[in-house]
């Protein structure tokens, strides 16, 4: 790890003051994604600066009022598996945080961090002191070098500039799936608009200067229902090998509005447009949750060797919507 200046802001425009000083810095909130990236010197330019967001005071609540819930950024993932507040009226987003990491890792990740990671592939990752430096088309390089060789955890959804590497976050998907609102220093972002793997190795929007103060979730009534599923390797302590989060609400029996997502399939969290337009108006059946599966997966574009995620993915979605029936 090379050497950088760490300073604790006190507030966000002073932590907004201090990345505008340096061509390269970032800020720290649980690290637990930023320190693995400054160890294995992942990126072509070190950081001059790291700036603690932790001694900034309020960016560590959790409220729930008319409009919906609100998430400050520095809110742990533990917080939000456990809030009673979360379980009770938006059980998918407690689920996501649950099924996210070990527990050690949940006491320390925060909600921000979890969206804000930088996309998961090895080759991209790879440590430099193991041999070297790996030039992947992330890193600079002419292509994507997972395309011809491991791509066993890739995308199935095609590239984004050429990558195939995946969103990693678990909560992502539940935040997609409820219509959340991304909050920073200087604007909302629709979650729908936040992520972003079209920028290389930056995988949001978020402008240099940026740093995102909170996350609200609008409340979704009475007759809402939501649900998250995670299949891993080695359960929660693993990345996702498919996750997927739905959220709808019923009238008579029927589907009145519905929100499916999937992630650690592409680049980004992956909205399911054609399993939500046929599932409007529906009743939710086994049935219907399972054409709906076969509908998110219609425009999959798996390689060789990752293959088996489709029908896991479609697997998955259908039995993520037969979760949100069984809630009361």
């Amino acid at each position: 790890m090379k050497r950088f200046k760490h300073l604790e802001a006190t507030s966000v425009d002073e932590a907004a003051a201090a990345l505008q000083q340096y061509d390269s810095a970032h800020v720290i909130g649980g690290g637990s994604d930023l320190m693995g990236c400054l160890k294995d010197n992942l990126w072509m330019e070190s950081p001059e600066a790291i700036i603690n967001l932790k001694t900034i005071p309020g960016l560590d609540g959790i409220r729930q009022d008319e409009d919906g819930l609100h998430l400050g950024a520095l809110v742990t993932l533990t917080r939000i598996a456990e809030s009673d507040v979360v379980r009770n009226t938006w059980p998918g987003l407690a689920e996501a945080a649950r099924k996210t990491g070990s527990p050690l890792l949940r006491n320390i990740g925060t909600i921000a961090g979890n969206i804000c990671q930088q996309n998961r592939c090895w080759y991209y990752r790879y440590p430099d002191k193991l041999g070297g430096r790996i030039d992947c088309v992330r890193k600079g390089g002419k292509r994507c070098l997972a395309v011809p060789g491991d791509h066993r955890y890739h995308s199935i959804f095609g590239a984004v500039k050429k990558c195939i590497a995946v969103n990693p976050s678990d909560t992502a998907p539940a935040l997609v799936a409820l219509d959340a609102l991304v909050e920073t220093n200087k604007r909302t972002i629709p979650i729908d608009e936040f992520f972003s793997a079209e920028r290389g190795a930056v995988s949001t929007v978020l402008e240099h200067e940026e740093i995102v103060t909170g996350i609200s979730v609008p409340h979704p009534g009475a007759a809402g229902r939501s649900a998250f599923r995670k299949i891993a390797l080695r359960q929660s302590i693993d990345f996702a090998l498919v996750n997927c989060a739905a959220a709808l609400t019923l009238d008579n029996g029927k589907i009145a509005t519905v929100r499916i997502c999937l992630n650690g399939v592409h680049n980004n969290p992956y909205r399911c447009i054609e399993a939500e337009e046929y599932l409007a108006g529906q009743p939710l059946t086994r049935e219907s949750a399972t054409q709906a599966g076969e509908l998110a997966l219609a425009k999959a574009k798996p390689l060789l060797f990752n293959t088996y995620k489709v029908p896991m993915a479609k697997a998955v979605v259908a039995d993520t919507l037969m979760d949100c029936l069984k809630q009361a």
